[in-house]
């Protein structure tokens, strides 16, 4: 897997995954120089695939039955990490590692409990 921040690049491939895939082959990130005009939000490297069906915040015991998704935790490239930082909303969909598909990214925590994406 790289990264590129060329939106052209036909190793992309876009959107949430309806079944079980292979993660891209390329994903996109900004600019080193976007990157580089700094962070709205804190780079963090991890994920982990947790989220409420209503939409709720995630409640902080991970063993309350209404939570869905399957508990696992995926790492990210510094350069991924960056472009969440820099553009929270940059991203539709993340990948996850167990259940093997790029999945709309409200579905995901930050270790400190909050959505992906905002």
């Amino acid at each position: 897997m790289s990264t590129t921040d060329n939106p052209q690049d036909s190793r992309l491939t876009h959107g949430v995954d309806a079944e079980p895939a292979e993660q891209a082959a390329a994903y996109l990130v900004l600019s080193e120089d976007e990157r580089k005009r700094g962070f709205v939000r804190p780079v963090r490297r991890a994920y982990v695939h947790w989220y409420m069906a209503d939409g709720s915040p995630v409640p902080r015991e991970p063993w309350v039955s209404r939570i869905e998704g399957c508990g696992t935790q995926t790492r990210m490239a510094q350069d991924i990490a960056e472009t969440y930082a820099r553009d929270p909303k940059f991203y539709g969909s993340t990948y996850c590692v167990r259940c093997g598909q790029h999945l709309p990214v409200s579905e995901f925590i930050w270790e400190d409990g909050s959505v992906v994406g905002s």
